[in-house]
């Protein structure tokens, strides 16, 4: 993987999808209505971004989201407006992935179907050989009104440099 970003760098523009938490999505029958989110919106705001390749998959579900949920309050005492979670997977997934953690409306979780936006920060990742696609890589950013404050990649397995604590440590 050979990223196209590094700190500095002003985010490259970007839409995703995602499913608004409501009350009504605590009825697991309801689907809720994909919208559009863009990296537009985040115009001086600072936004942390960690991205996975795949919702319930055995790491992503375990390990990478639930730190940040649970330093959750960490984030915003650091001045952070908004958290988000990244994965090539549809927006109804994202949003049930979401469900299935409590995260409610405090982590966004955002579709970037076919990990588009994810290659044009060279941050896609091919799976194929293991049946998944093209996903987004493991990685966490730090955005400041556009700019890349920080850019975390897993270069292995596991969850380090695109984890919860390592991003803390950076704001």
């Amino acid at each position: 993987m050979s990223p196209k970003v590094k700190v500095g760098d002003k985010v490259p523009q970007g839409t995703f999808s995602f499913v608004p938490y409501t009350p009504e999505l605590e009825d697991n029958r309801a689907c809720g209505i994909p919208t559009k989110l863009s990296t537009d919106e985040w115009k001086g705001k600072t936004v942390v971004l960690f991205s996975v390749p795949g919702a319930f998959t055995p790491t992503c579900h375990v390990s990478h989201l639930p730190a940040y949920l649970t330093n959750y309050d960490d984030f915003k005492s650091k001045g952070v407006d908004v958290v988000a979670v990244l994965a090539a997977n549809d927006p109804f997934v994202m949003s049930g992935w979401g469900r299935a953690n409590s995260v409610q409306d405090k982590i966004l979780c955002l579709s970037d179907s076919d990990a588009q936006w994810s290659d044009s920060l060279g941050l896609s990742l091919d799976l194929k050989a293991k049946g998944m696609g093209i996903r987004t890589a493991r990685y966490a950013l730090v955005i400041k009104d556009l700019v890349l404050e920080y850019v975390g990649i897993e270069e292995g397995a596991g969850v380090t440099a695109s984890g919860a604590e390592a991003v803390l440590a950076k704001l």
